[in-house]
């Protein structure tokens, strides 16, 4: 199984979410990661989708959403070609004596905290996939308390964009 990411320009308004997900689970397909954002162009949305399949499960997929009449169009993005990035918050248990070893952990990663608490430290991190899985790595340790991730989002790099000039 492949791993693909799409780039889907929509309609900005209500049921727009609620559509692209219910046929994803309609077809049986599962959402890996689903990150949506408006765009400069007022009234249109980007979703970035991350599912797993084969090329034929990627080709239904795209057939599939460019049925609704909401999406205005669809790119299959090429790692080598296209800017990736995630978000994730860490809560990091944090007693005085692990504070400098969370820190530098972080700084390592280029990683911030953006919250100190008696006992916690959250750590805002931004990068690759795995690059925040490795930063998670190496805070496990001292014991994560919460965690969230956005998922992916992603830009084309170059002149290139989604829906051509819009």
């Amino acid at each position: 199984m492949k791993r693909f990411v799409l780039s889907v320009l929509v309609e900005n308004h209500a049921g727009v979410l609620s559509r692209v997900s219910g046929l994803f689970s309609r077809r049986g397909y599962n959402i890996d990661s689903l990150t949506v954002g408006v765009t400069s162009h007022p009234g249109q949305s980007r979703m970035t989708i991350v599912v797993q399949g084969d090329d034929h499960t990627l080709d239904q997929i795209e057939k599939q959403l460019f049925k609704l009449e909401e999406v205005i169009t669809i790119e299959h993005c090429d790692p080598s070609e296209t800017v990736l990035r995630e978000t994730a918050l860490i809560k990091v248990s944090a007693p005085p004596e692990a504070r400098v070893g969370i820190i530098e952990t972080a700084n390592i990663f280029r990683a911030h905290v953006v919250d100190v608490g008696i006992e916690t430290l959250v750590i805002e991190a931004t990068g690759s996939q795995d690059k925040i899985a490795s930063l998670i790595r190496l805070l496990e340790p001292f014991g994560i308390k919460e965690l969230v991730r956005t998922g992916l989002t992603a830009m084309d790099r170059g002149s290139k964009l989604l829906g051509g000039d819009l």
